[in-house]
């Protein structure tokens, strides 16, 4: 989960099946009321939140269920290392 405080503010959800293709999707995005909805139910579900401004910028332009391109492959995985360290810090 991504969120940015450029102005409006942005969230963008990204989910991952391996049985589903090669890269993560674009699972949820939106903007105002609607980021602040997708931002609640990650924190309600333990899904760690990360503020990037420029990476949810990207991958707002991007339609719903698309892969993430190949460019921004390196700021995802560091993206993913955070949700790991998170997690490995809860209980």
């Amino acid at each position: 989960m991504l969120r940015s405080k450029k102005g409006r503010q942005t969230a963008v959800a990204l989910g991952y099946n391996r049985s589903e293709g090669n890269a993560p999707r674009v699972t949820a995005t939106g903007r105002g009321p609607v980021a602040d909805k997708i931002i609640a139910l990650a924190r309600e579900h333990g899904v760690p939140v990360q503020c990037d401004p420029d990476l949810v910028e990207v991958l707002a332009a991007l339609d719903l269920d698309t892969e993430i391109p190949e460019e921004i492959y390196a700021v995802v995985a560091e993206l993913l290392a955070f949700v790991y360290r998170t997690n490995n810090k809860l209980p």
